[in-house]
């Protein structure tokens, strides 16, 4: 039996990985903190076996834990795996992992060091739709993948629990560390990579059409070349709609996701499955439960962690936002 703590307990503790966690029979949630007290009365309603504390050194030093679910706003990530990292435990930490890439590879280097594993919540790949698409991919159902095709639309930003007078750490900057970028951004780089290989240019455009009272992107555009063909991928907050659409190209047919189907075409013929709908939700409980499997996996010796995966999204971003300060340049990915 594991014994972990969450370090945040807002909207997606509380209605994505806390649920996952309850259904496993191998871990015990024991204790929490967060910034916001006020969260300390759904903590202890979620778990009422557990303990509250109210600072994370009061955590560290008072809970005998084997790892923590890291869920405060990204801004805090990078020193908050540090200092768990330090403490001897291992950590899943919800995306993006950092704001800045010097703190990937700062993170990387901490890893090593302890012997522990630092995995992130990259639960877009354990959708049902995200899956099916990686199983055809696998087993060459449209041959060698050329390029993919990914478009999110929403219609603003999404509310998240905050500390007092901070309306919605999604829109702060130093919270967030960027706009749609890092918030839908991440999902669809990891996604991508997985799918079609890992990019060595960028060329991004990074926009606010809609919420210029906010200091940050609502809208990204971004080219992603590799070595077999250049992907697409589109992410807004100002859309008039609520979507998800994947296109990817291989050279022996296309797999086509509109709503809640995902469709092949290969050899003249047409096959279609059905499943939730990428848009459905935002916490996705039923998605973390193959994020968290994964990680006790890498924890206990049994399955590596995704942080190879992770530091090549913070490259991404990273070569995205130099690229759109150039002009939407080609630019290659920081060493």
């Amino acid at each position: 039996m594991l014994r972990g703590a969450f370090i945040g307990f807002g909207n997606v503790a509380a209605n994505g990985h806390m649920p996952g966690w309850r259904a496993r029979e191998d871990v015990r949630i024991v204790a929490a903190t967060d910034a916001a007290q006020s969260r300390r009365d759904a903590f202890l309603a979620a778990c009422p076996d557990g303990q509250w504390f109210d600072t994370v050194d009061d955590l560290l030093a008072c809970e005998q834990l084997d790892f923590v679910d890291i869920c405060a706003p990204p801004g805090s990530h990078a020193a908050l795996v540090g200092r768990a990292l330090e403490s001897g435990l291992h950590v899943l930490c919800e995306k993006p992992l950092v704001t800045r890439v010097d703190d990937a590879a700062r993170l990387a280097s901490a890893v090593a060091r302890a012997g522990r594993v630092l995995h992130t919540v990259h639960n877009w790949l354990k959708a049902p739709i995200c899956r099916k698409i990686s199983a055809l991919v696998d087993e060459g159902a449209v041959g060698a993948v050329r390029s993919t095709r990914w478009r999110t639309l929403r219609t603003q930003p999404a509310t998240a629990v905050s500390a007092p007078g901070i309306a919605n750490w999604r829109v702060d900057p130093k919270l967030a560390g960027g706009g749609i970028l890092f918030d839908h951004g991440w999902h669809a780089l990891y996604c991508v990579a997985r799918w079609t290989g890992v990019p060595g240019r960028v060329s991004a455009r990074l926009e606010t059409r809609r919420f210029h009272d906010q200091p940050l992107e609502d809208t990204a555009t971004l080219d992603l070349e590799t070595a077999f063909g250049v992907s697409e991928i589109f992410l807004t907050w100002a859309a008039d709609e609520r979507s998800n659409a994947i296109e990817i190209d291989g050279d022996q047919g296309q797999i086509h996701v509109v709503g809640d189907s995902v469709i092949l075409r290969s050899s003249g013929q047409e096959r279609r499955w059905t499943s939730p709908s990428l848009s459905e939700g935002s916490h996705h409980p039923d998605w973390f439960g193959g994020v968290a499997a994964d990680f006790l996996a890498a924890a206990t010796g049994a399955g590596k962690s995704n942080l190879d995966e992770a530091v090549l999204c913070a490259r991404l971003i990273d070569a995205a936002q130099r690229s759109s300060a150039a002009g939407g340049a080609w630019l290659a990915l920081s060493t």
